[in-house]
């Protein structure tokens, strides 16, 4: 008489129960929640660093033009009578004869044309700096905080009469458009000692 023997056939099919679907959607949050943390924190360092950016540029930007024109101050080939730098304490105005009555480079002994008589104001309402060379104020450097300029005469003393200005102190904070995640702005600042050397003459 044979011996029958009973087969266990594993159910192969059965798939993933309940528990085990829960624990691995769990496991697929985390790390999605994770995922989306790092690339939020990435953007906002990226962003940051773009704005960090485009704020030390403009001040540079800024101050290197500005600093050109005030050395340029006084310029005066044709020996016309006229100030390079007038003194104002709201304003900061430069001037210098550098074209022909028809724009062209040379010297006409006036001041009339293109940038030659050149106006830099602070706008505090718009966090810039305008700049007006006849026409009108157009923005020149925006996101300002502040602009400030003093006037020195040749022993490096503050001045107010226009006749003894020798130097210009010019100083630029500049700040990034949008603030950091602690809602700060970041800020930048430049300062320069300028000399117009026509001013001596």
């Amino acid at each position: 008489m044979g011996t029958k023997m009973y087969c266990s056939v594993e159910n192969r099919d059965r798939g993933f129960t309940l528990v085990e679907l829960l624990m691995a959607m769990a496991i697929l949050g985390i790390i999605f929640a994770a995922l989306a943390s790092t690339f939020v924190i990435q953007s906002r360092s990226y962003d940051l660093q773009e704005q960090v950016t485009e704020m030390t540029q403009t001040a540079r930007a800024a101050m290197d033009m500005m600093t050109r024109e005030i050395r340029m101050a006084g310029c005066n080939p044709a020996g016309a009578v006229f100030n390079g730098i007038t003194y104002n304490a709201s304003q900061l105005q430069i001037r210098m004869d550098l074209t022909d009555a028809s724009g062209n480079p040379g010297s006409d002994g006036a001041t009339t044309g293109p940038n030659e008589n050149i106006i830099y104001t602070y706008d505090a309402a718009n966090l810039r700096i305008d700049r007006n060379t006849g026409a009108s104020a157009q923005p020149f450097a925006e996101n300002i905080q502040s602009f400030t300029f003093s006037y020195l005469d040749s022993d490096g003393n503050a001045t107010t009469a226009t006749a003894d200005i020798r130097q210009v102190s010019i100083a630029i904070t500049a700040r990034t458009a949008k603030p950091d995640s602690n809602g700060t702005f970041r800020t930048y600042t430049l300062s320069s000692l300028v000399t117009p050397p026509n001013l001596y003459l």
